[in-house]
């Protein structure tokens, strides 16, 4: 995250970058397709020697509602998304442009954010500990599987602070086997 206390949710609206071509295709021209509540999602294979997004961008997509900004690259400007508490989360910061150096060579379709894939439409999560993204054909699962680890740790945490040990605590709600897979 680019600065503490972020928070976002949304779908993901996914656009993946190549090394520009002569001559250059544009670096930003697709944020009018991304609807409020999406998360834009760019994959700039992990690059740091030139940004994706920038103040222009952030301005624009707070202005209109979008949840947030993930880049597998570095981002700039970054004193308008601390401004106005919008969630960008990057491999850093670099103060070089995109611009002739990079272009979109599509939106909508699979990319690959820090060796993770990551799909239009998918669930992309953030807080200040990271980004996640749930693929849309197993929410639920996610879903039941993750209020299943809160219940548990939250049971562990009331044990332990009433006075039973952190070993006992986990003993009783299984703490070694959550997050698992199951051999079923």
């Amino acid at each position: 995250p680019l600065g503490p206390g972020r928070r976002m949710a949304g779908r993901a609206y996914t656009v993946r970058y190549v090394s520009a071509s002569t001559p250059p295709g544009t670096v930003g021209d697709y944020l009018d397709e991304v609807p409020a509540g999406g998360v834009v999602v760019l994959d700039n294979d992990g690059r740091a020697d030139c940004t994706v997004w920038g103040d222009i961008l952030t301005a624009v997509a707070h202005a209109r509602g979008i949840a947030g900004t993930v880049i597998d690259g570095v981002c700039r400007d970054v004193h308008r998304a601390l401004d106005l508490a919008y969630p960008v989360y990057s491999r850093g910061r670099f103060m070089r442009t995109g611009k002739d150096r990079v272009e979109v060579a599509e939106t909508q379709a699979p990319v690959n954010i820090g060796g993770v894939q990551v799909r239009p439409g998918d669930l992309v999560l953030g807080d200040e500990d990271g980004v996640l993204a749930v693929p849309q054909d197993c929410e639920e699962q996610v879903l039941v599987v993750a209020e299943e680890i809160a219940e548990r740790e939250e049971g562990i945490l009331r044990m332990a602070l009433a006075g039973s040990s952190i070993a006992e605590a986990r003993a009783a709600y299984g703490y070694h086997d959550l997050q698992r897979r199951s051999e079923s």
